[in-house]
């Protein structure tokens, strides 16, 4: 097993995506009714391969982010349409029925962590990261998002 991967625990399971692609439309934030702020936007991530035929085939899978409380204001502030992250959390489904008795479920990231990869300038130019205070970039204010992540029953 590689030294990159985490040794499983027996009995206990893991719920850990790790994406980087890039931003496909500028980030919406939002506040619960009890004040909390809660940012979504959507990540493309991509992938290449050649066909039997030797032609060039490119696939782009699309994801859902959801960041709540300082990782939205960061994201609010920092994140842009176009500009590629690199983004680590965990899966979460929601369903809810709509007013018209149809039900509906949606699939999100729910991020734990963010890393601004592009800057204004372009590659390099802003590297901070945001979640882990043990590897947060000299002058970073590092903050996580609480394990327990509440909706408030929001479906957005």
């Amino acid at each position: 097993m590689s030294d990159l991967l985490p040794r499983p625990v027996p009995g206990r399971c893991l719920n850990k995506v790790t994406l980087v692609g890039n931003l496909g439309d500028d980030p919406e934030t939002r506040f619960t009714p009890s004040g909390t702020q809660v940012t979504t936007a959507s990540l493309a991530t991509d992938e290449s391969w050649t066909d039997r035929k030797g032609g060039r085939r490119r696939r782009t899978e699309w994801h859902r982010l959801v960041l709540w409380r300082r990782l939205a204001e960061v994201a609010s502030q920092h994140l842009r349409k176009g500009v590629r992250i690199y983004v680590e959390g965990r899966l979460q489904t929601r369903k809810w029925e709509d007013g018209k008795g149809h039900r509906h479920s949606v699939t999100e990231i729910v991020v734990a962590d963010l890393r601004l990869v592009d800057g204004v300038g372009g590659p390099g130019e802003l590297d901070l990261l945001y979640g882990r205070e043990e590897e947060a970039a000299p002058g970073a204010t590092a903050t996580r998002s609480p394990g327990a992540l509440e909706d408030d029953g929001l479906p957005f």
